[in-house]
């Protein structure tokens, strides 16, 4: 007979280690907070296309409730509500559901002024997985925007009922950004979304968004001038470029928010220059 005298036993490994990383381990952490919003360490929004699946994603993690109001001097529903998650408070901003960003709506402007002057700690996109290539038009303008985000791949059940199969990593790769596949109406993928959320909020995941750079080489100076000024003025702002193509393609109102200072705190030395159009030949801003 053997013995086990002269044998070490290793202990076993603490169950919370050995779980850290694991669905019902990062979904125990969630604690729905619904309305709850009086202190919160994260501010997080919530855009996508209209049926994506978004107010499901919304419900799921704030607890089937919301704090509804109106926009601040419009007419659209804001809907807010919180979670917790991993000892943090998050506020999740569900944003007017939107195909685009380029401001040729009252609920696209919302979204795009949300997630441009009140730069969210994070951006999580809703796609439909059944219907990616459409999809994928708001997802490359939130990019622009911020460099800030997650891609909420929803609907992969559906996606899949249809003989349909999305590599989210290689998609991950291609964007820059976390890609999280989920069918939020079972619950299917909303525990890796929080810990993509938590990563990208706390800095642990650094996104580098994929931005298409294909200005007409009659204006690419231009923007080469508007960025170095806009830089100068709001040093933290992540997308001048943007800033800047908006501005030389006339869009009001990322000039008035030039004027007023919304993008952040500008530096008074610049801060003119940009607003007054001395320097840049752009006939909105002056």
């Amino acid at each position: 007979m053997k013995t086990m005298e002269n044998q070490s036993i290793q202990p076993a490994a603490h169950p919370q280690e050995a779980c850290a990383k694991c669905s019902v381990y990062r979904a125990a952490n969630l604690k729905k907070l619904g309305v709850n919003i009086d202190r919160v360490d994260h501010v997080i929004a919530l855009a996508g296309n209209p049926n994506t699946g978004k107010s499901t994603v919304f419900n799921a993690l704030t607890g089937l409730r919301q704090h509804t109001g109106n926009w601040p001097g419009k007419t659209v529903t804001r809907a807010e509500g919180a979670f917790e998650y991993s000892g943090k408070r998050y506020k999740l901003v569900d944003l007017p559901g939107t195909y685009s960003l380029l401001s040729t709506s009252l609920d696209e402007e919302i979204a795009r002024d949300f997630i441009l002057f009140g730069q969210p700690d994070v951006t999580v996109v809703v796609a439909d997985a059944s219907r990616l290539e459409r999809n994928l038009n708001l997802v490359l303008q939130v990019l622009e925007i911020t460099d800030r985000a997650v891609l909420c791949l929803n609907l992969v059940d559906e996606a899949q009922r249809h003989g349909l199969t999305v590599d989210e990593r290689q998609l991950s790769r291609d964007l820059g950004v976390p890609v999280v596949p989920t069918a939020a109406r079972s619950g299917q993928g909303l525990p890796e979304l929080l810990q993509a959320i938590a990563d990208v909020a706390s800095g642990k995941i650094v996104c580098r968004p994929h931005r298409v750079e294909n200005e007409p080489p009659a204006i690419r100076g231009a923007v080469t001038e508007l960025v170095t000024l806009i830089r100068k003025a709001y040093p933290d702002l992540p997308n001048a470029r943007w800033v800047a193509l908006r501005l030389l393609g006339g869009d009001d109102h990322i000039a008035e928010a030039l004027r007023k200072g919304e993008l952040g705190r500008p530096r008074e030395e610049t801060s003119g220059e940009l607003v007054r159009g001395q320097t840049v030949p752009v006939g909105t801003v002056g």
